[in-house]
């Protein structure tokens, strides 16, 4: 009997800790009222509201802005500038103060790059005309026009009647020219075939007849018909340059075949001035197969006669209205 009295006042006492029935009601509750915002802490200081603006405005920045990236992240820097001003000053938290100072380098750095990559690109003034003319409207960036024309090539000039090239004498295979300055004039055995102006290939036709043979010479003759300017490129590296760079190597593509184009014109009128010449603007399609043989020399198969020339005219003629 005393055994079991003895069991019997001590269950209670061992069974009672492990069950949580009794006290579930107080168990809840203790931890809710320790994580429950009953009293809310005082608001904080205004850097602080000011540095979470600069984040929301440059976060809803629409991407369409032209400069969303710079004014992003120039408003990323001065608010973690500012965090770092609130966790100095009225948080004391240090962690804070550390981590807004990594995001402000990091910010800062990118803000740096964009704007460095945005600084106006200073081109020529020998040059400026022609990238106005020719490579602006084609959307090429100034920084690539800058990379075209300062590596490879170099602004050389020629007296009123010196010779650009030589027929059966010069080679086509040591550079690719356009004029900047001057005008030039294209004959084949004396007989006057057309005039070159600035803002124009002065060797288009036979860059594009021999890019798949080399080793061939001019068959007309370009002298200076003025005192002449002309950015003249270095064919192989430019060629090298070109297909490094895709988009650019389209635009000469589509460059030479419009300035082969004019000078098809050219040939039927050997009047027409560069005013007129700036008003054409046909497909290259066409005249990107014709050679230089086909071109401005086809007279060759004919007859070095007047005759000759005015037949080589009439044709070439027909061949544009086609």
């Amino acid at each position: 009997g005393a055994s079991k009295m003895n069991t019997t006042t001590m269950s209670p006492l061992t069974v009672t800790p492990l069950g949580f029935i009794p006290d579930l009601k107080n168990a809840t509750l203790v931890p809710f009222n320790e994580t429950a915002c009953e009293n809310w802490k005082e608001i904080h200081h205004l850097v602080f509201h000011v540095a979470n603006i600069c984040f929301a405005v440059g976060l809803v920045i629409p991407t369409t802005l032209n400069l969303h990236m710079i004014f992003l992240r120039g408003l990323l820097t001065i608010g973690c500038a500012l965090f770092i001003v609130w966790a100095t000053l009225y948080r004391c938290a240090l962690d804070i103060m550390i981590w807004n100072s990594v995001f402000l380098v990091v910010n800062l750095l990118h803000f740096i790059y964009l704007v460095y990559k945005r600084r106006p690109i200073k081109i020529e003034k020998e040059l400026s005309s022609l990238y106005k003319r020719m490579f602006e409207p084609l959307h090429v960036p100034p920084e690539l026009f800058q990379r075209l024309t300062g590596q490879f090539c170099n602004i050389q000039t020629l007296k009123t009647g010196q010779a650009y090239a030589a027929e059966d004498k010069t080679s086509v295979d040591d550079r690719l020219s356009i004029l900047l300055k001057g005008k030039m004039k294209v004959s084949y055995r004396g007989h006057f075939l057309h005039n070159i102006y600035p803002c124009a290939f002065i060797d288009s036709p036979e860059f594009r007849s021999t890019q798949m043979n080399r080793g061939e010479k001019f068959q007309v003759t370009i002298i200076a018909d003025d005192n002449c300017k002309f950015l003249c490129w270095s064919r192989e590296r430019l060629t090298y340059f070109l297909e490094s760079e895709p988009f650019l190597y389209e635009i000469f593509k589509y460059l030479i075949g419009k300035d082969i184009t004019n000078k098809l014109y050219s040939l039927n009128d050997p009047t027409l001035n560069d005013k007129a010449s700036k008003k054409i603007d046909r497909q290259p399609s066409l005249c990107s197969q014709l050679s230089v043989m086909q071109m401005r020399n086809s007279m060759a198969s004919t007859s070095d006669s007047e005759d000759g020339l005015q037949m080589f005219l009439r044709g070439t003629s027909s061949a544009s209205s086609l």
